[in-house]
């Protein structure tokens, strides 16, 4: 089969509030919308990419470029049989991770569609519901912080994540553990340690978290093995496991006791399966991370979060998370237990509401085979 076209968009739509980490903030979505189309079926894709080379060194200027050039044209040209060739046809360029997920994300669903399946059932999911919790900014002040996870406790989360820096680490932490001693805590401090501060990230060790994720350098595994050794609190990787090499090169280091999956920062849905089968097979848990998505990647990432081995709560949170509208018109709710009902329709069940796209659509580019 033939993909015959290609529509790419890039977005500019609003969050419901700013959201900051310990390197960045973002006050809404730049994503790259992807659309594929082939005999007479369609199938939509995302790119989370935003302004700036932050989280990892993409941006939505070089992922539209690498779309236009390199990847849209490969993928064109090239002979499709399944989901899984599409790694194939990009196999020879490097790194630009979201940009070739956009594309092989619409890929596979697409094939789901053409198949009249959902795409969990055509990625080997096993759950009709995923649980997951809710990630929090770094807020002001404690107070501020108090209030929010406050609200989403009452909206029905029952995981929080809080995002972590040098000053803004121990006292959140112990705030929300005192004030909520059960509940399912973890922190996340987005690669802005060092090795050097392991005595400092041992003080979260008394406040029994589910993880501390990514503590060190983005690119890092070799410091993470050491720091594992150090700390009692289960290290989770998730800007160092960019492919199923470095998923194993992790855990045949010892780095991590928890791996984090998200597939556009991998680059497609089939090295995402790969490395959630790798870690299975070690006894390491996964848990489904978020970049923020729309409702077309949502939708994407709850279905792959279907499959087994997903044993922690994910951050895929119910839309109204994060938009006031989005760009879908049917919406992930959050069920009474925190979780998100895995679609059963065909393909991810995402209904792009193509009126509101137009509407926040800023750049629109078409290619034909």
């Amino acid at each position: 089969m033939k993909i015959e076209r290609i529509e790419l968009r890039r977005i500019s739509l609003p969050y419901v509030s700013r959201f900051e980490t310990s390197g960045w903030f973002h006050d809404g979505s730049d994503a790259i919308i992807v659309r594929v189309d082939a005999d007479g079926a369609t199938g939509w894709g995302e790119s989370p990419v935003s302004d700036g080379p932050w989280y990892n060194e993409e941006t939505y200027e070089t992922a539209w470029l690498m779309q236009k050039k390199f990847l849209g044209p490969m993928l064109l040209a090239a002979e499709i049989t399944g989901p899984e060739d599409v790694r194939n046809v990009f196999a020879r360029v490097r790194a630009n991770r979201m940009a070739r997920f956009g594309l092989e994300s619409a890929v596979w669903d697409l094939f789901a569609r053409m198949q009249n399946v959902s795409l969990a059932q055509l990625l080997g999911g096993t759950r009709d519901r995923v649980s997951v919790g809710v990630s929090v900014g770094i807020k002001k002040d404690i107070a501020t912080l108090l209030e929010t996870v406050e609200g989403y406790l009452a909206d029905g989360y029952k995981r929080i994540k809080i995002k972590i820096k040098p000053g803004w680490d121990i006292e959140p932490t112990r705030a929300i553990r005192q004030r909520w001693p059960d509940l399912l805590l973890q922190v996340d401090g987005n690669s802005i340690y060092h090795l050097s501060d392991a005595d400092h990230l041992k003080e979260l060790d008394q406040f029994d978290l589910l993880l501390n994720e990514q503590p060190l350098d983005h690119d890092d595994i070799f410091d993470h093995a050491k720091l594992k050794k150090m700390i009692k609190t289960p290290l989770c990787l998730d800007e160092s496991i960019v492919s199923p090499d470095h998923a194993r090169w992790a855990i045949e280091l010892d780095a991590c006791g928890v791996i984090n999956i998200k597939p556009s920062r991998i680059g497609g849905l089939a090295d995402a399966r790969a490395i959630h089968d790798l870690a299975q097979a070690a006894g390491i848990p996964v848990w489904h991370g978020g970049m923020l998505e729309t409702g077309i990647g949502r939708a994407i990432n709850v279905a792959l979060a279907s499959l087994p081995n997903f044993s922690l709560p994910s951050d895929i949170s119910a839309n109204d998370r994060y938009f006031h509208r989005d760009i879908v018109t049917n919406p992930f709710t959050l069920n009474e237990d925190s979780t998100l009902s895995v679609p059963v329709g065909v393909g991810s069940g995402a209904i792009v509401d193509e009126a509101f796209l137009d509407e926040v659509t800023q750049e629109r580019l078409e290619l034909r085979a």
